[in-house]
């Protein structure tokens, strides 16, 4: 399948470990070309991003809605496999879903999980969805479809961004907002194909935001101890990391925590 892969390469000093960045659900590759790809080229990676099938211009063979989990893994596979050296992985939200069943198969050099969806499931996250947006989270049962959970520019502001967004920008990203598989949301992250740790073998970054109204920091805590790791939690940060005003200081810490350990 001929996936979506943007990349920003570095012009000089580049390192050996490239790095694939996996999007989370609704996004595109477009999330982390706003400001993730361009500022670790210049750091020196070999940056790149994909869509997921059925997301920005990659092409489905199927419903969207009936995507499966084993469909993303083998996205990221594939372009993991087409890459000349195996890539560190970053991952954000569902794609952290993907990444941690990557890694029950493929061993990366290192990865990194930022507002992941935890190792419990999705379950607990679409329990807080539906009490603090009932009609929304009706609309997602009913309709078999994820959009309605970002639906308005009120409604993903509310889940992905922080309150101090300007709603220009906020409205700017809300646009190039899209479905999600309801069976990888719905059914598979939340009880069929939890993710299982104890097969991974790759060092793990786990990062969580303090004011993530998907995920909790408790479940950031969660996530890293099931890594034999600690979760890095940045104050004053919503749910989309690498799109926040504190975009920076995130990709900072991944960049000093990979100097130390690729």
């Amino acid at each position: 399948m001929s996936l979506e892969l943007l990349s920003r390469l570095p012009t000089s000093s580049a390192k050996p470990t490239p790095i694939l960045f996996v999007h989370g659900a609704w996004h595109g590759a477009w999330c982390w070309d706003e400001h993730f790809l361009p500022y670790f080229a210049g750091k020196g990676y070999a940056s790149y991003a994909l869509s997921l099938r059925g997301h920005g211009s990659s092409p489905n063979n199927k419903s969207l809605r009936w995507t499966s989990i084993h469909d993303y893994v083998a996205d990221v596979l594939e372009v993991a496999n087409s890459l000349p050296t195996a890539p560190i992985l970053v991952a954000h939200s569902m794609g952290g879903y993907v990444v941690q069943k990557v890694l029950e198969q493929y061993t990366a050099p290192a990865a990194v999980l930022m507002a992941t969806v935890p190792p419990a499931g999705t379950l607990s996250a679409i329990v807080r969805a539906t009490l603090r947006h009932p009609v929304a989270l009706t609309k997602v049962t009913l309709m078999m479809s994820m959009y309605p959970a970002v639906g308005t520019p009120q409604l993903s502001k509310d889940l992905l961004f922080s309150e101090t967004m300007p709603d220009a920008q906020a409205n700017t990203y809300f646009q190039r907002l899209q479905d999600e598989s309801f069976r990888v949301i719905a059914l598979e992250a939340s009880l069929l194909a939890r993710p299982r740790p104890k097969l991974v073998k790759s060092p793990m970054l786990v990062m969580g935001a303090a004011n993530d109204r998907v995920f909790t920091q408790s479940e950031a805590h969660a996530t890293a101890r099931a890594y034999n790791t600690q979760a890095t939690i940045f104050p004053d940060m919503a749910h989309d990391m690498m799109l926040e005003a504190g975009w920076q200081q995130v990709a900072d810490t991944i960049i000093r925590w990979l100097d130390q350990t690729v």
